[in-house]
């Protein structure tokens, strides 16, 4: 009987350990995850598991006193087969004619396919991201996906490309979302400003209450940067600078300051986030 319990509890271990690699390989257009210096990076050399440095995900640096970013995972979705996320957006495109329905469509989907799940839960590591079509091939094969803000913003922006609207992923204190330029759009409480262009809205799609131009007063008075998505190669990703977000128009209700642009303050995060990078815990994994 002892025998028994004891094989039955290795079989559901194993079990339990293969549902949790399947979740990525299932879902993983990249050829493979490698395991280095306990960190996750992919086929093209992207660090998974962390947004910092120049193989992080988002390749957050500090460059002469100020923060940067590049959202370089966003170009795996963006190459010369613009696979399968774009593809989906594409396929929105054929449907809707009109831009502001379009881009609702798009969000919508996303909101109803997608479950927020934080990465420890999902990954077993603090932080794990998943590119566009990874999340996308999840939703194609099962009809529904897991992810957290980043795994999000990189599916929305990358869905809203591919259905011919601009689109921009957002870095703030601790979380990651998305844009869309929908000038004239009536129902976003906050109308953005990039790159002196008015008519971004907001895209955040990890609550069911979300709706598309909402943006979440506790980032309206933050030190925001936005990085456009062009198609592109990753080897030939555009050079250009992530930009600061300002508030072009405030449709909410309530009020707020605009402050100067605290850049000390998203300084003191990036520095707080590497070194909760270092404390998190960390499981190995060799992926193929």
């Amino acid at each position: 009987m002892r025998k028994f319990l004891a094989l039955t509890l290795a079989f559901l271990i194993i079990a339990f350990h293969t549902a949790i690699l399947s979740q990525i390989a299932l879902s993983k257009p990249s050829g493979y995850f490698t395991e280095a210096d306990g960190e996750v990076f992919d086929e093209w050399g992207i660090c998974r598991t962390s947004a910092f440095g120049s193989r992080g995900y988002f390749r957050v640096v500090e460059v002469n006193g100020e923060v940067d970013f590049k959202p370089i995972i966003a170009y795996e979705s963006l190459g010369k087969l613009a696979d399968i996320a774009y593809q989906l957006g594409e396929e929105f495109a054929e449907k809707y004619s009109d831009k502001y329905q379009l881009a609702e469509a798009v969000f919508d989907y996303v909101k109803q396919h997608v479950r927020y799940t934080p990465d420890v839960d999902q990954f077993n590591y603090g932080e794990f991201a998943l590119n566009a079509d990874e999340l996308a091939k999840a939703l194609v094969e099962r009809g529904i996906g897991y992810g957290d803000c980043e795994d999000y913003a990189l599916l929305l922006s990358i869905m809203f490309k591919g259905a011919g609207l601009r689109s921009a992923v957002v870095l703030a204190p601790g979380h990651a979302a998305a844009l869309v330029y929908l000038p004239g759009y009536s129902k976003a409480n906050v109308i953005w400003e990039l790159n002196g262009e008015k008519g971004w809205v907001w895209a955040e799609a990890t609550s069911r209450k979300n709706r598309l131009g909402w943006t979440p007063l506790e980032f309206v008075d933050c030190y925001l940067l936005a990085y456009e998505v062009v198609k592109g190669e990753l080897k030939a990703m555009p050079q250009e600078k992530a930009a600061v977000m300002e508030v072009a128009e405030y449709r909410g209700g309530g009020s707020f300051h605009m402050p100067p642009f605290f850049t000390i303050l998203f300084l003191m995060w990036f520095i707080s986030r590497l070194a909760r990078g270092v404390r998190r815990r960390r499981l190995v994994y060799h992926y193929y």
